[in-house]
């Protein structure tokens, strides 16, 4: 199950990966993408404060993103796309069509709140 890229995690090295929770609190058009995405500005809280993210989600219109609740990697080092530079990753599974189905909370989290 887990020798599909070198062996099984360790929890250790699960744990450094700091999956957290965020709002959605800004969508703008990035039209220099390569592929079709978002630039998202998304708030984690007091302690992260808000970043910026590139997301490959143009499924969802920028109406029903901005309030919603997405789950971000916020330790990946910071990646320059284009002229933006994304200091998070956006988490989502790809859906049936190829579109991104974002990872969010059943229920309503505080920002910043961490994946364990």
């Amino acid at each position: 199950m887990g020798d599909r890229d070198g062996g099984d995690l360790s929890w250790d090295e699960f744990r450094r990966v700091d999956i957290r929770v965020g709002t959605i609190i800004e969508v703008e058009d990035f039209p220099e993408a390569r592929r079709p995405a978002w630039k998202l500005r998304i708030d984690f809280g007091d302690e992260i404060g808000v970043r910026k993210s590139s997301a490959q989600i143009t499924n969802y219109a920028k109406d029903d993103l901005i309030g919603r609740q997405v789950a971000a990697v916020v330790n990946f080092p910071r990646k320059q796309i284009g002229r933006f530079m994304s200091e998070c990753l956006t988490l989502g599974f790809p859906g049936s069509d190829g579109e991104v189905i974002l990872i969010s909370p059943t229920h309503p989290i505080p920002n910043g709140g961490r994946l364990f």
